[in-house]
């Protein structure tokens, strides 16, 4: 079967369409790239402006969310519960992404509450695939101007 890849980048909005032409389908994942601190400052503003539920549902409507910048800075008590609703809402039903220069075995740490880590962690982690990125950062190899 013949596949043909097209990855549309519009809005921060990533649409993967994958063209099946060996049986003329088009199936279109939707997934949103979003930047994790701006996330948490968007949960909590959703929060004040009564758009909380409206956020979580588009949430965990993606069928990918790539969570970028996972982990710089520890979680309060409010962001690890706003971190819990969308990992519980995707679990086992939708594709998260987190990239994240903290190691993996740093997250509980980041997370903060013990209880809060260990069911956050379970929901990301019990079926992912770890794809540890080693070498120099492209950043690093961009020549400065």
């Amino acid at each position: 079967m013949h596949l043909l890849y097209r990855l549309l980048i519009i809005n921060r909005q990533i649409s993967l369409l994958i063209d099946l032409r060996d049986s003329f389908k088009f199936l279109t994942y939707v997934s949103v790239r979003l930047d994790f601190r701006p996330l948490l400052l968007a949960l909590r503003q959703a929060k004040a402006d009564g758009t909380y539920s409206k956020l979580l549902i588009y949430l965990a409507k993606q069928d990918l969310l790539i969570l970028d910048d996972w982990g710089l800075e520890p979680l309060d008590t409010a962001q690890r519960n706003d971190v819990m609703e969308i990992m519980d809402d995707r679990n086992d039903a939708r594709s998260t992404i987190i990239i994240s220069q903290l190691p993996v075995d740093q997250w509980h740490q980041s997370i903060g509450d013990n209880t809060l880590a260990d069911a956050i962690l379970d929901r990301l982690v019990h079926n992912a695939h770890r794809m540890p990125l080693k070498g120099v950062s492209l950043r690093q190899l961009q020549p400065e101007s």
